[in-house]
């Protein structure tokens, strides 16, 4: 059982009250007594806003259920919508024309477009692979997964795919510094004479693409984007090129996102220790895990910057990491780590002020994460302008108990619930001097989607999801609102996730189409994703894009507001036992490791056993849709009960090979994850907004104290 002490009037786990006196408060120049007073009197000061503002969510929602109920399946049209969400508070009017005003901000944010990680940041191995994702090899992307068309073959290294991935990664230069005189692929030659590149095949068709130099590499530049090619004879693959190119490095992940949120469990004080800690060693830049990989172990760290001779003699340092941005958990949910007056610690306060604590270690003359003085925090989750504001107010509070001048923290909005939308504009207004993201999350927002309209009618099967009117008119008005709010040269706008990481021929092929919607940044599940998907913003131009696309005419807000149910259709049982499956299976295969081993986000085999990358966003839309069925009798609690059953049992085979599995197929009322699993369908229309951490939350601390 957790001790709490008492401290300023708060109960604190004595573990995370050491972890901050002994660990994360040592090098901030604040004492401890007077952490714990400011930090006191935020906490008291700010919890009962948080909690009228969830008050609020909850009165809205029931408006919207008593009327959707009174439609009895009839959808209003777009105009009968906006006026009703006007009448009860759920739209504001739209605010006068403005840009934000966000300054210090890093180029990795403000200028240059490229690829994002988020990764859970308690596991310290994701976290380092993620930030020294800045750099990565072409030619290692390219071999080891199906970019090619194919995977590679079995057993030792394979010539002849080499060969087709080095005239790949060639043609790719010609793409991004074409020559005057030839082909890459034909250049026997690479070196420089004074500041220009020198080939057998000519120099750069455009000098200015040579950024720089040293000894066994040559750097380009393009669309504000770094390549580097590797010229070693003496290594395997560079003896056997005909110029010596033994690699292709592209600047890849440009920023990552170490979450607090959605990718994690933390449940009580030991788990958000672990986030905490983690986090802290990005800030301090000693970070380290211990990797086993080919048979060897080995200490991995933060990568050093990267230093060339730019032309003109002067050196040229470039970062070795992405930016970090950390994801604190939003308003809802709370946290038995602190308690006032009885009652748990909103979590999103707490993480505001302990993550902006431990980036005070980044702020001074060190400087490695943020060169231009700022601590980027990227809050999810939250409904409409009102807490857009209540956000900037905490940090507020946060930047006076830390002694930070304002705005020194910034704030990334996850546009990911539909109150937030469709208010987009005032939302960033409420935040317009400390903005500097806007990124939409279909899952999340999907997830949404369904709840707010559960009571009207049964949903469109979730594969449609993805072509409804409400989706493309979501995607676009996040841009066009924050192209009219100013944000290129400011602030980064963002798409979300290539959800396969398996299928990398699939997002060569696709994931163009963000940065051409004008996303200076999208998001990608591993490394390798980055540098791959590092390619669509050498084909694409943001900045230009952004520029022609300022003058269109702006998403319609009835678009928006057109609710995706699916009036009239008439679905074969078939269809429905396969949605009814695919939902499920995917809920078990996340919450049985969310539940038992505590892992937030994870490659879980669907029911054709391709692996999609699952979090609680993900898990939100298919018990909500399966919930939302359930409501409208479109399957029935017994066959769903038949299906949880069946798919628990294909979930069990599928991770067979995993030591600290726990099956559930053989018991499943004694499996707690089972039970998680149930609950999230069987009382997911009473859960608010659709959440699904109030239910694993409860299961998993159910587990801990079950030992």
């Amino acid at each position: 059982m957790a001790q709490h002490v008492l401290v300023s009037g708060i109960e604190v786990d004595a573990q995370l009250k050491s972890f901050l006196e002994e660990e994360a408060l040592p090098g901030t120049g604040i004492e401890p007594a007077s952490f714990w007073f400011g930090f006191s009197a935020l906490l008291r000061e700010l919890t009962p806003e948080n909690r009228r503002l969830l008050r609020k969510r909850d009165r809205l929602q029931e408006a919207i259920d008593r009327r959707n109920a009174g439609l009895h399946g009839l959808p209003p049209s777009p105009v009968e919508e906006e006026e009703f969400l006007r009448e009860i508070g759920y739209l504001v009017d739209p605010p006068a024309p403005f840009t934000i005003g966000t300054e210090n901000v890093d180029p990795e944010i403000s200028r240059i477009a490229g690829p994002q990680l988020v990764v859970p940041v308690n596991n310290a191995r994701y976290a380092l692979n993620a930030a020294n994702a800045r750099w990565g090899s072409l030619y290692d992307a390219l071999y080891g997964t199906d970019a090619l068309g194919d995977l590679p073959p079995a057993g030792g290294y394979d010539a002849a795919r080499g060969r087709r991935v080095v005239d790949w990664g060639r043609a790719l230069l010609d793409e991004i510094a074409p020559l005057s005189g030839g082909r890459h692929a034909d250049v026997s030659f690479y070196r420089i004479e004074g500041d220009r590149l020198v080939t057998d095949r000519g120099g750069l068709d455009d000098p200015a693409r040579l950024a720089g130099w040293r000894d066994g590499a040559i750097l380009l530049r393009h669309h504000d984007l770094h390549v580097e090619i590797v010229l070693d004879p003496a290594h395997p693959i560079g003896r056997d090129d005909m110029a010596g190119v033994a690699d292709i490095l592209l600047e890849s992940a440009i920023t990552a996102i170490m979450d607090c949120e959605d990718s994690v469990t933390a449940v009580d004080a030991s788990e958000k220790i672990g986030v905490y800690r983690n986090w802290l060693g990005l800030m301090k830049g000693d970070l380290s895990a211990q990797v086993a990989k080919g048979g060897r172990s080995f200490e991995r760290r933060l990568a050093e910057d990267r230093h060339y001779v730019a032309p003109g003699g002067e050196t040229l340092t470039l970062r070795g990491r992405a930016l970090l941005f950390v994801r604190n958990v939003g308003h809802l949910m709370t946290n038995p780590m602190m308690r006032i007056d009885g009652e748990e610690v909103h979590e999103g306060l707490a993480d505001a002020v302990i993550t902006a604590l431990i980036g005070l270690h980044d702020i001074g003359e060190r400087r490695a994460n943020s060169a231009a003085g700022s601590i980027y925090i990227v809050k999810p989750k939250m409904h409409g302008p009102e807490e857009a504001a209540f956000a900037g107010a905490l940090f507020d509070r946060t930047e006076n108990l830390l002694g930070l001048a304002r705005n020194t923290i910034k704030i990334g909005v996850m546009d990911e619930e539909r109150r937030t939308s469709a208010n987009l504009g005032a939302v960033i207004a409420a935040v317009k001097d400390r903005i500097v993201f806007i990124n939409t999350g279909f899952l999340d927002r999907t997830g949404d989607e369904i709840h707010t309209s559960m009571r009207l009618g049964p949903m469109v099967r979730k594969g449609e999801m993805k072509s409804a009117a409400w989706l493309k008119a979501y995607e676009d008005n996040n841009v066009d609102t924050g192209l009219a709010c100013g944000f290129p040269g400011r602030a980064q706008i963002g798409k979300g996730m290539w959800a396969m990481p398996d299928r990398m021929a699939d997002m060569l092929a696709q994931k163009h189409i963000h940065p051409e919607a004008g996303a200076s940044t999208a998001w990608v599940p591993s490394p390798t994703a980055a540098t791959l998907h590092a390619i669509h913003y050498h084909r694409v131009d943001v900045a230009a894009r952004q520029r022609a696309l300022a003058g269109r005419t702006p998403a319609a807000l009835a678009n928006l507001l057109t609710i995706p149910i699916a009036d009239g259709r008439n679905w074969s049982a078939e269809e429905v036992r396969e949605e009814l499956e695919n939902n499920v299976q995917g809920i078990l295969g996340y919450v049985v490791r969310w539940i038992d081993q505590g892992v937030g986000c994870s490659k879980v085999p669907d029911v054709h056993d391709v692996g999609l990358m699952e979090d609680r966003a993900t898990c939100r839309i298919s018990s909500q849709h399966v919930a939302n069925w359930l409501l409208h009798g479109v399957v029935a609690p017994a066959q769903v009960e038949e299906a949880l059953l069946r798919m628990a049992a294909v979930v069990d085979r599928q991770n067979a090979g995993d030591p600290g599995y726990r099956p559930m197929a053989p018991d499943p009322e004694a499996s707690i994850a089972f039970q998680a699993a149930r609950a999230l369908i069987f009382e997911g229309a009473a859960q608010p907004s659709g959440y699904t951490e109030p239910l694993l939350h409860t299961h998993r601390l159910a587990l801990k104290r079950a030992g």
